[in-house]
């Protein structure tokens, strides 16, 4: 990933881990959600709403390099690689408290409705995943 279009840093919980200390892998994945809603947030896209639906995850990919441990600070950089007719395909890296790689990989999510069925992105989501 270049240029991270969102930055996020978190701490590594207790509840993170598992029997070894170590981050259990599907938090990989909740600390990548968590920076991908606060980075649409933050575009003024709704991440969820009944009346208008939300953004659900069709593919996920990762590549785990290094464990983490209760108390590291993690920055998740989240980029977006693709944007589609009604998707998006984001690349994210997890940085451990060393600035070593942990973790990197991909995520396909889909722009549904509240019906459950794929809706168009707008001209203005568009816009405003882009940065314009």
């Amino acid at each position: 990933m270049e240029s991270p279009r969102h930055r996020q840093t978190l701490e590594v919980a207790f509840g993170d881990t598992d029997a070894s200390g170590w981050v259990h892998f599907p938090n990989i994945f909740r600390y990548v959600e968590l920076a991908e809603h606060t980075f649409l947030s933050s575009r003024g896209i709704i991440v969820f709403d009944r009346n208008e639906g939300g953004w659900p995850r069709v593919n996920v990919s990762a590549d785990f390099k290094r464990p983490l441990q209760l108390g590291d600070r993690i920055e998740v950089l989240l980029g977006i690689s693709r944007i589609g007719a009604a998707s998006v395909t984001w690349d994210f890296e997890i940085i451990g408290s060393d600035g070593e790689l942990a973790a990197s990989g991909s995520m396909t999510t889909v722009r549904v409705g509240p019906d459950g069925k794929p809706k168009i992105l707008s001209e203005d989501e568009r816009a405003n995943l882009e940065g314009r």
